[in-house]
């Protein structure tokens, strides 16, 4: 069964109370429960993980690159500016895995900085402003990415 972490960046952790106008009223373990629900609808293992610290996104896709894990991601705030997690999320392209880029909102319907992803151009896909619907799409992109 092929391994997929699903990473969320900072402040994702307070979904559900953190502009629910943007970002729903669903928190984050919903988003965990979905996710998993979805994996095995579509045959996959799915670890949802959060983090507001940047190095421990990057050293998430350093285990993603070494234990051929695909990953769906939601850089959150580290889309505009992480070049250490752009450069790191390559690496789980190198390792012959796909990186799906997913934001709940979308961002280029947003502010003005919000528009530029540094991570974009390394995913292999990059789906937004679908909430919670788009990590559903992302994980059936991994399974028809992976067969």
């Amino acid at each position: 069964m092929q391994k997929v972490i699903v990473v969320n960046g900072p402040n994702l952790g307070r979904l559900g109370v953190r502009q629910p106008d943007v970002y729903g009223k669903q928190d984050i373990e919903q988003l965990r429960r979905l996710c998993e629900q979805w994996g095995v609808e579509y045959g996959l293992a799915v670890e949802v993980r959060q983090t507001d610290d940047e190095a421990q996104m990057v050293q998430w896709m350093h285990e993603a690159a070494d234990r051929q894990m695909a990953v769906i991601m939601n850089p959150a705030a580290f889309t505009h500016y992480s070049y250490a997690l752009a450069d790191a999320a390559h690496m789980v392209l190198d390792a012959d895995m796909p990186l799906m880029e997913v934001h709940i909102s979308n961002p280029a319907a947003r502010d003005e900085f919000r528009k530029r992803s540094v991570i974009s151009p390394v995913a292999t896909g990059t789906i937004t402003g679908l909430g919670f619907l788009g990590y559903k799409l992302a994980l059936e992109a991994v399974a028809d990415l992976t067969k």
